[in-house]
């Protein structure tokens, strides 16, 4: 699915920008000059995208030679050259913004998510992303975070059971929303973890009476009633908490003993790293 999901963006992107052809580079680039550019870094950070770039790249014309310095994952610094490519000239101009855009979000997004993993060096807790991600291209931004060293929580509404605030509320409440979602998985053949939100310490104390999930996340818990919470949990249950937690109080909720903590700001709050695609002369 990943696979599928990453290629239809590239299709989907590349129709967005170049529509039925590159009319400037046409009308001034001779059909058959060859020319070479290289990906020059200009901010320090994680490097993101660059699997992705070599499948646009490949995708616009796949007789590009494309020579590789530095992998996804690594750390970089101004001045570095991650990459280089060859090839016809018109084609590394009809790809140069759409691998820019990609490479310049994944990587700011991999930088980011680096500061906050780098916080909870020494702990067990580790990072999440959220479902808080720009539309159709959610794949390649959870892959950043990965990249950058967090974890992915569910891809979408189909991969995971996460009953939140308003399904207990529309449901009736939190037995009735367990109850029905046992049923519903036991009828469709459904194997999927089931993670409950709660606010209170009434509603966790009624989805431990309940039971039989598998993670529970606590939101806009306050550190110390986080700390509380875990105790109250003592571990029949994964834990995650949720809400208003900025890299200044991570550790502090980290240190409760949460098995994780998801940041949507790992994704809806990003500045792109700075990057250039320039000409070799």
């Amino acid at each position: 699915m990943k696979e599928k999901l990453i290629n239809q963006i590239i299709e989907s992107a590349i129709f967005e920008d170049i529509g039925d052809g590159d009319h400037t580079s046409l009308a001034c680039i001779p059909g058959n000059a060859i020319g070479k550019a290289q990906l020059i870094v200009k901010e320090n950070g994680i490097i993101a995208g660059i699997d992705i770039a070599k499948k646009i790249f490949k995708r616009i014309d796949n007789n590009f030679v494309i020579n590789t310095f530095i992998n996804d994952g690594e750390r970089i610094k101004y001045g570095d050259i991650a990459f280089t490519v060859e090839g016809k000239v018109q084609s590394i101009l009809q790809a140069e913004r759409l691998v820019l855009n990609v490479l310049q979000r994944m990587s700011g997004i991999a930088s980011q998510t680096d500061i906050y993993v780098s916080e909870l060096k020494g702990l067990k807790t580790k990072v999440l992303d959220t479902r808080k991600t720009t539309p159709a291209i959610r794949i390649l931004e959870k892959e950043a975070v990965r990249i950058g060293g967090g974890e992915n929580h569910r891809m979408g509404l189909f991969d995971m059971i996460m009953i939140k605030d308003n399904h207990i509320d529309f449901a009736g409440g939190i037995s009735q929303a367990i109850e029905s979602t046992k049923k519903y998985l036991k009828q469709n053949n459904k194997n999927l973890k089931i993670e409950i939100e709660v606010r209170n310490f009434d509603e966790l104390n009624q989805v431990l009476n309940t039971a039989n999930i598998d993670r529970i996340m606590l939101d806009n818990f306050s550190v110390e009633d986080t700390k509380k919470a875990v105790e109250i949990i003592n571990g029949r249950y994964e834990t995650e908490s949720s809400g208003g937690i900025t890299i200044k109080t991570l550790r502090d909720y980290a240190l409760c003993g949460v098995d994780y903590i998801s940041i949507g700001a790992l994704t809806h709050q990003i500045k792109s790293l700075d990057l250039s695609l320039k000409a070799i002369k």
